[in-house]
């Protein structure tokens, strides 16, 4: 019987004195496994099971919720699915429960493709891509999006990877996401005022513990270094440290901290515990309602954009 999730591509590189292997998965061209010497970076699942949470899947053509699965184009109100029922919602794209093409392949990296063909909600044909290349350290990972329609279209990306630091305990980790603003949030968790983070809880960028920390929030304000990225860490008490890092297209971060992720054991099959997701993402939720961070390709009009991850080793 084939995995729910296609097709596992692994990958390795050894250089130097580390030795850095991925496995990316066919359906939603999702990352489930990233270990540096043995360490765990990721947070994985099953190959037996749906991603949990959508955990390391690509977020496309939109990341997070569109309200009431609602958008207008020219004047027309659009409707998308609602896949997210029980918040009414539109959630994460089009492309969770797709499955990839193989374009290119390598023993550290490999491309895969999709195609997000018109449908209700959304009349556009767009050609997407994501390469994952494997580095010393960790991993870059790169979206490439092409307009096939006869029309400008909306667009957007994000990527849902749950992180760790190793073996060290989730609730001893140092979470700090830099961002200076966050989205005040509905009771079905769509984005309303874009608010400073100082001087209130939600300021993570000095770090917080994440054992404290129940998130499901969107942030802004994401600071670029000088060289184009932002980087945002966890950080475990012995030194070692999982970076994420977005390139300048990225100007968003999701911050994700569910304590019910299926942690199961051959004692404890239905055991759950913490998790937290970092979520590098070029627009906030319900950005194709408020026009945050959309980008609108002409016909023929490509785009790229690339976020990834760096080990630290104490």
């Amino acid at each position: 019987m084939r995995a729910p999730t296609g097709e596992q591509f692994t990958l390795t590189l050894e250089g130097g004195s580390s030795r850095t292997r991925a496995i990316i998965t066919e359906v939603a061209a999702a990352l489930r496994v990233l270990e540096v010497d043995g360490d765990e970076v990721i947070d994985s699942f099953s190959v037996e099971s749906v991603p949990p949470y959508g955990s390391g899947t690509v977020l496309s053509p939109w990341p997070n919720r569109i309200r009431d699965g609602k958008w207008l184009l020219d004047g027309e109100i659009q409707q998308l699915d609602i896949t997210e029922v029980a918040k009414n919602n539109a959630i994460h794209g089009l492309l969770r429960s797709r499955p990839y093409r193989v374009a290119d392949r390598s023993a550290d990296s490999i491309t895969l493709d999709a195609t997000v063909y018109p449908q209700h909600g959304y009349p556009f044909l767009l050609d997407t891509s994501v390469r994952y290349h494997l580095v010393e350290d960790g991993i870059v990972v790169t979206h490439r999006f092409r307009n096939c329609s006869d029309a400008a279209a909306p667009f957007a990306v994000g990527a849902h990877p749950f992180f760790r630091v190793g073996d060290a305990p989730l609730g001893e980790l140092t979470l700090r996401l830099n961002a200076a603003t966050r989205f005040v949030l509905d009771d079905r968790l769509n984005p309303g005022e874009e608010v400073p983070v100082e001087y209130t809880d939600f300021d993570l960028r000095e770090g917080r513990r994440l054992g404290d920390l129940h998130l499901d929030m969107a942030f802004g304000g994401v600071v670029h270094d000088s060289d184009g990225r932002a980087r945002h860490t966890l950080s475990a008490p012995d030194g070692r440290v999982t970076q994420v890092w977005q390139s300048k297209d990225f100007g968003y971060v999701q911050a994700f901290t569910p304590h019910t992720f299926p942690r199961p054991s051959r004692e404890q099959p239905d055991a759950v515990g913490q998790a937290v997701a970092i979520e590098p993402m070029t627009a906030p939720p319900n950005a194709f309602n408020s026009g945050l961070g959309v980008r609108w390709l002409d016909p023929g009009e490509e785009w790229s954009g690339s976020w990834g991850v760096a080990y630290v080793r104490a």
